[in-house]
């Protein structure tokens, strides 16, 4: 508790303490709360990628950034907000699909419900492979509205559905400058989306730049993983070996355990037994030999003894999957698809222990083919919560939406308790790993520029 004082002189009152420790940050970061935004346009760009098929499918991910959104508006700013969703860009065919199920409506009608304000989504020109090309003059009318008070905000279509955004050219560089036109200010707390794309990084040549407090907190808690304390556990999965490698390797480096799952565990046991696993590529089997040969000299890499075999992808079929165990793996052997870790691998004495014992999780990974095979990931969740010492990190939007749907009381728990985080994006804390540094991501370094340039 801290007495308040009036600008007179007069005690009138006391803060309280919430018991929230000060961020881990770099000092050179511009931070929201030192921006000037009495009466200014603030364009924020967010990641509410969390729409599939024109549902929301995690609010988890929007609630964290209305606290930013609250201190703009609170301070007098005006709410210009931006998200991509999902990937409408062929980069095969160079063209841009817009569908309804990839709008930001379902977050719009999220937000309204949630706020009891009104948002605009403008009325812009698409062409049929080109996306939108141009924000147009009529923007300018939304503007004067949200300036008078008239709206609570204006959210723009999704930012993957402008020509510019994933742009390298022409198009990126007339995208930009109009965005900066509109605002006066821009906030970035879409800390999921590291990509130096218009909306995130580009962006800060033209205008006054300052990271959110959704940013401010990850970049803080991210830094907890590079520097855990011991023993440190990871868990990690992914549908492609080749697309992690470059983390993983890092991961390796820095844990005390691993547990891998899903096809780059599959991987892994392909390259180490020396069998086939259907749906492993043999490019990938021979990019994983090099972490069986650190393994046999470090032994990190806990084993997951128990695993489900099934013939098809098509479902949980009675007759067509079964319980495997890695004891039979024997050099030539071949096997079908592999689409869990069974439950009875997380009760052997080795995970028991290493679980058990660790004093830092970090999870992204989701162990089973959803959501037909959730048995191996929901057991996961179980022995993870059952350690009360560890400090917990979750990150990644399949991990993440797993983990409520399997288990709704442990996760809405974990919303609120110190020994758990979830963070918005987990391939950023990947890339964050593999970089060893938070600050030195594209967008952010992008934020720090913008301030050095503004201090010269």
């Amino acid at each position: 508790m801290a007495l308040y004082y009036h600008a007179s002189g007069g005690k009138v009152g006391y803060s309280v303490d919430d018991g929230e420790h000060a961020a881990k940050l770099d000092p050179r970061l511009p931070l929201l709360q030192d921006a000037d935004l009495k009466d200014k346009v603030v364009l924020m760009r967010v990641d509410h990628n969390v729409v599939k098929k024109g549902k929301v499918m995690d609010e988890y991910r929007i609630d964290v950034t209305l606290a930013t959104m609250y201190n703009i508006v609170e301070r007098g700013g005006r709410l210009i907000l931006m998200s991509h969703i999902n990937r409408p860009f062929d980069k095969k065919a160079k063209t841009i699909t817009i569908s309804k199920d990839d709008s930001v409506d379902a977050v719009v009608a999220y937000l309204q419900r949630k706020l009891h304000i009104k948002f605009v989504v403008p009325q812009l020109h698409a062409y049929e492979k080109e996306g939108i090309l141009d924000i147009d003059t009529s923007i300018n009318l939304l503007i004067q509205d949200l300036r008078s008070r008239k709206i609570g905000g204006i959210y723009l279509p999704n930012t993957r559905w402008f020509g510019g955004e994933e742009d390298k050219g022409e198009k990126r560089d007339r995208f930009v400058v109009q965005l900066a036109g509109l605002a006066d200010v821009f906030v970035n707390d879409a800390f999921g989306s590291w990509q130096s794309h218009a909306t995130t990084y580009h962006v800060t040549k033209y205008l006054p730049s300052y990271a959110g407090l959704c940013m401010q907190a990850e970049l803080s808690h991210v830094r907890d993983v590079l520097s855990p304390t011991r023993p440190f556990l990871a868990i990690v999965a992914g549908s492609k070996y080749d697309t992690k490698i470059g983390p993983l390797t890092e991961i390796y480096k820095k844990v005390d355990k691993l547990i891998l799952g899903g096809v780059m565990y599959n991987t892994y046991l392909s390259a180490k037994y020396g069998i086939k696993i259907a749906g492993v590529e043999d490019s990938e089997i021979e990019l994983a030999r090099g972490l069986v040969q650190q393994d046999k000299e470090e032994s990190k890499i806990l084993e997951l003894p128990h695993l489900v075999e099934s013939d098809t992808l098509k479902g949980r079929i009675d007759g067509q999957y079964r319980t495997i165990f890695i004891q039979d793996f024997e050099p030539g052997k071949t096997f079908n698809y592999i689409v869990d870790v069974d439950p009875l691998s997380f009760e052997s004495p080795a995970l028991i222990e290493a679980l058990g014992s660790a004093k830092t999780i970090f999870v992204n990974a989701v162990m089973g083919f959803m959501p037909h095979f959730w048995q191996g990931t929901s057991k996961m969740d179980e022995v993870i919560d059952n350690n009360r010492i560890a400090q917990k990190f979750f990150g990644g939007g399949d991990t993440l939406q797993t983990f409520k749907s399997l288990h709704p009381g442990i996760y809405h728990a974990a919303l609120d308790s110190p020994k758990y985080y979830l963070f918005t994006g987990g391939g950023t804390v990947l890339k964050v790993i593999e970089e060893g540094d938070p600050f030195g991501l594209d967008t952010v370094k992008a934020l720090i520029t913008n301030k050095e340039s503004h201090l010269a």
